[in-house]
């Protein structure tokens, strides 16, 4: 006789307080009822808290828990998902265009491999495909109307293949040279470190590098803590974007909560290059030190 005054059967069991009961046993609740156990499994959940819960994962994430099933994929693409993984002022970016339409997912990539230009076409923006941290670059043409180029022998021209804006800057390397970039740390994303990269090109051909180096700064306005990099203009040294494009690290800075003020990315000459040539000036761009954003 049970505790209930009935009897039970062979393979049943009274379900007690703090008890555990496996998946597919048979027990005898308090009203008398026969209820069975199973177990759930995650995509039998409802489809808005999967959602949820890819949600609180990465883009890197959601799209390998999208291959898992439909319940998940059907989940991990939707509109609810991606916008978490959006900063929260891509609009201000999109508003005039056709991405506005996109499905966050298509948005999301979009920005990750073709970042949208703004300010008249001098300064682009666009994510980290890893983590969706926001990454700019202010071209050369948005530096000099900054007053952020200190070269008298300098030319707006039009760009050349592979660059991200309309218009670029011939440098004749001849005279002193000062260039000089300043972001507001409200624009990039919180907790993240950054890194600055110059990005030109030779306007002809050459294997070696200019005999005299280059100073690179990275700091914080107003602090001027930033470790100085000292470089040559050698296309064997630097990284390779494509189209005779390159680049060389600058420095890098740190963003914890986004009022850290001005970042300055300055380069500059210890001493008169020796050697004659010609760059094109691109830009600098600044992206999350571990990634970049393709061109």
């Amino acid at each position: 006789m049970s505790s209930y005054g009935q009897k039970t059967k062979p393979g049943r069991q009274r379900l007690k307080r703090k008890e555990y009961i496996l998946p597919g046993s048979e027990v005898i609740g308090k009203s008398g009822s026969i209820l069975t156990y199973q177990k759930k499994k995650l995509e039998d959940l409802p489809a808005k808290c999967i959602s949820r819960i890819i949600s609180l994962t990465t883009p890197r994430d959601a799209s390998r828990l999208a291959l898992v099933c439909p319940a998940f994929r059907s989940a991990a693409d939707s509109d609810s998902v991606w916008e978490k993984f959006l900063p929260s002022d891509y609009e201000g970016f999109i508003s005039n265009s056709s991405l506005i339409d996109k499905k966050k997912k298509d948005l999301y990539f979009h920005l990750c491999r073709n970042p949208i230009l703004f300010d008249n076409n001098t300064a682009s923006f666009g994510l980290e495909q890893e983590s969706g941290k926001k990454c700019y670059m202010a071209g050369a043409k948005w530096i000099y109307e900054n007053s952020g180029i200190s070269h008298r022998d300098c030319e707006m021209i039009p760009s050349s293949a592979g660059s991200r804006f309309p218009e670029v800057i011939e440098l004749k390397l001849m005279s002193s040279l000062e260039i000089e970039a300043r972001f507001g740390t409200t624009i990039f994303s919180p907790k993240t470190n950054y890194a600055a990269y110059f990005v030109f090109k030779f306007a002809e051909f050459r294997e070696g590098p200019e005999t005299s180096p280059i100073d690179f700064e990275v700091y914080f306005d107003g602090s001027h803590n930033g470790k100085k990099r000292r470089e040559f203009l050698d296309p064997q040294l630097s990284q390779d974007r494509g189209n005779r494009w390159i680049e060389i690290k600058m420095g890098e800075f740190s963003i914890e909560n986004g009022d850290e003020g001005t970042v300055v990315c300055r380069l500059s000459e210890p001493e008169p290059l020796s050697k004659r040539g010609t760059i094109i000036f691109q830009g600098i761009e600044v992206r999350p030190e571990y990634g970049r954003v393709n061109d």
